[in-house]
């Protein structure tokens, strides 16, 4: 399996041109204050320079990167930097949704089976109620003749309360798997995001460093 067609996931890819006149000797020399950082070693061979971090420091402009690729090469048009950058933040923050879509999806596998188990528990006490209720009726209190001749109210009934309702709305919420979907989307928002925003943010520092300007 080529790795190219998903590292898109974890990496960041590039190129930027040179400035005219530019050679990859001055380039680089102006591009390795970025990797005289704590944490940070280098080595460069011919045209290609590569980088690893690690413990690297907050403050670090390149600090969510582990390690990395620069290279430089001679077109009829000019000088062009391609750089790969690999962090294990974007790789890590990709796949944290899943575990929370995993756990949505143990949610509902949870709640079928606590539905299942309260459906037959309700269904024996539906037996055992309707066994009671044969039982009351039978020692049901009713009024004599001579009562209802003098008009007198029939016994009221116990009234049904609203207890089963409530039950069943909290068994609803007990297994919800809402906050697991929301929580996966929050975090492949945030993936999206630094992903789009971590590529603008090192071809600009590049360009700066490239240009003198940093």
């Amino acid at each position: 399996m080529n790795l190219r067609f998903i590292d898109w996931i974890w990496c960041i890819r590039g190129n930027l041109a040179l400035a005219p006149g530019q050679s990859s000797d001055e380039a680089f020399e102006r591009l390795r204050s970025l990797f005289q950082k704590q944490g940070t070693t280098h080595q460069t061979t011919g045209e290609t320079l590569t980088f690893r971090k690690k413990d690297q420091a907050a403050q670090d402009a390149m600090s969510i990167f582990e390690g990395g690729i620069l290279h430089i090469e001679n077109q009829a048009g000019g000088a062009v930097l391609r750089y790969i950058l690999t962090s294990r933040a974007l790789l890590f923050c990709f796949l944290a949704p899943l575990l929370f879509l995993g756990f949505a999806q143990l949610n509902i596998t949870l709640g079928k089976l606590d539905k299942q188990a309260t459906e037959a528990a309700k269904k024996a006490g539906k037996d055992t109620d309707a066994k009671k209720k044969a039982d009351a009726e039978k020692k049901e209190i009713k009024l004599n003749p001579i009562d209802k001749m003098l008009g007198a109210p029939e016994p009221e009934k116990p009234k049904k309360d609203g207890k089963d309702k409530k039950e069943e709305k909290k068994e609803d919420k007990k297994f919800s798997p809402t906050s697991g979907y929301v929580f996966a989307g929050i975090i492949a928002a945030l993936w999206l995001i630094g992903r789009i925003l971590e590529d603008w943010l090192i071809r600009r520092l590049f360009r700066k460093t490239l240009l003198g300007e940093g």
